[in-house]
């Protein structure tokens, strides 16, 4: 049953991270898949690299996903983070040269993996040696400079697949519930009412801080910006209006102040691109 939920998850929500702005043509972003047996838990792993030195230093943006990601530049892997669930869009000055590799974690799989209360991490990032010894000397060992696609999804397929098999905390079935039903509206619902899965307000918010690292109502709400962002509205349905209102805002307004919270820069700028 705990199965089935975490992997209706997936099948749910599929958060994304806008592609590199056009401007950045020499930064490449993607993303891939880890093993079958790890896709219940982990989301996608990903690199951002540069193809060739920049002319200037590199600000690279971040919209929220509801997500925790493990990351670190492979120029230099002895120094590695995680990053919690944020509440608003993150900026990451960078070099003019780098390569940086990630895991993100699917909603709520970070603490069942490894144990760790998402609250202590949310809203910014933490050197991943005070929250994760092991993994973070892990990686400064295992990884290193020149390394293919390839090589990094097997080296981490194979360290998730073993922290997987010595893992015997499930996710919290009530809090599985609570996430499938805010995905499967959209995020669009009431979560004083709609969220009735057998626990009180205060037992729900603290499954939530554990689990996701926010409260029900701005996962919720991520949930519904990051289905914005799938669905790439047209410049003409933004002006009519039709996209805030199916999505349950009350007015425009609100619509552009909350997407730019999670964005940085306003709906028609993020998809007149």
């Amino acid at each position: 049953m705990v199965l089935n939920q975490t992997l209706n998850i997936r099948k749910l929500y599929m958060p994304v991270q806008p592609t590199v702005s056009k401007s950045a043509e020499q930064v490449l972003y993607t993303e891939f898949l880890p093993d079958e047996l790890l896709q219940n838990h982990i989301l996608c792993y990903w690199e951002l690299k540069t193809c060739q030195p920049l002319n200037a230093p590199f600000t690279y943006q971040v919209v929220a996903d509801g997500c925790i990601d493990i990351y670190f530049d492979l120029t230099d892997p002895r120094e590695n983070f995680v990053m919690g669930f944020c509440k608003n869009y993150t900026e990451f000055p960078l070099e003019n040269e780098f390569h940086y590799v990630g895991v993100r974690f699917l909603p709520a799989m970070f603490p069942v993996l490894f144990k760790v209360n998402a609250s202590e991490l949310s809203n910014r990032w933490e050197y991943l040696n005070v929250v994760l010894p092991e993994t973070a000397s892990f990686i400064s060992q295992e990884f290193y400079n020149e390394m293919t696609s390839e090589q990094i999804k097997t080296v981490f397929d194979q360290y998730f697949n073993q922290i997987l098999s010595q893992s015997v905390t499930e996710p919290d079935p009530r809090l599985l519930n609570a996430v499938s039903i805010i995905l499967e509206n959209f995020g669009v619902l009431h979560v004083e009412s709609d969220l009735d899965v057998g626990v009180s307000v205060r037992q729900l918010r603290r499954l939530f801080e554990f689990y996701i690292g926010s409260s029900a109502k701005t996962f919720s709400q991520v949930v519904r910006f990051q289905n914005i962002l799938r669905a790439k509205p047209s410049q003409q349905s933004l002006r009519e209006n039709k996209l805030v209102f199916d999505a349950g805002y009350y007015d425009q307004a609100h619509f552009i102040k909350e997407f730019k919270n999670f964005y940085g820069v306003t709906p028609s700028r993020a998809f007149g691109r």
